[in-house]
């Protein structure tokens, strides 16, 4: 009996805390901000929003820590970088504005039944995991984020050339971003 109650009380001690860090999270919104009244997402899925954090913030980091970066290894473009990051702001902000919400659905949309499509071809086996994915991601794949991280291990190896060649490539994908932003809104 003593065991039992034992057990009892330390299966307590250990998921109160849990619970009551969980109750004190705030779901955030797209914006950053922790008001839940502006929720965006389903609230069938908490999991999902409490993973956006404060992306704003994030982001204003790891431009931080690019044009520190571009300030070590390739002085001469700081000013392109500059720029593409100004114009990176603006086409998010317009994207995300009021103004652009139909456009945002309809891309939305059309982009879920591209991917209902594929996942049914999937799923019939007529194509692999790997076109799958391919054909998802519209043929691209998430090259930014690999070469940002092949340009963390480049700097924290001191490795120059290397360091050099990613920041050039990153800084082509960034642009390339930014001219599909352009695109879709003059759609």
């Amino acid at each position: 009996m003593k065991n039992k109650l034992f057990v009892l009380i330390l299966g307590l001690f250990l998921t109160l805390p849990s619970l009551a860090s969980a109750h004190n999270q705030i779901p955030v919104n797209h914006e950053g901000h922790g008001n839940p009244k502006e929720d965006c997402c389903d609230k069938s899925n908490h999991r999902h929003h409490f993973m956006h954090g404060d992306w704003k913030a994030k982001m204003a980091a790891r431009e931080g820590k690019i044009l520190a970066w571009v300030d070590q290894y390739t002085p001469e473009k700081k000013a392109e970088w500059t720029q593409m990051f100004s114009e990176k702001k603006v086409l998010m902000m317009k994207w995300l504005s009021p103004q652009n919400v139909a456009k945002r659905e309809q891309w939305k949309k059309e982009r879920m039944e591209k991917m209902e499509k594929y996942r049914k071809q999937y799923d019939a086996g007529k194509i692999t995991k790997e076109e799958f994915l391919k054909k998802v991601h519209g043929g691209k794949d998430m090259g930014h984020w690999q070469t940002y991280h092949e340009l963390e291990k480049a700097v924290s190896e001191k490795n120059k050339k290397d360091a050099k060649k990613y920041l050039n490539q990153l800084l082509e994908q960034y642009k390339a971003h930014n001219q599909m932003l352009k695109d879709l809104m003059a759609k």
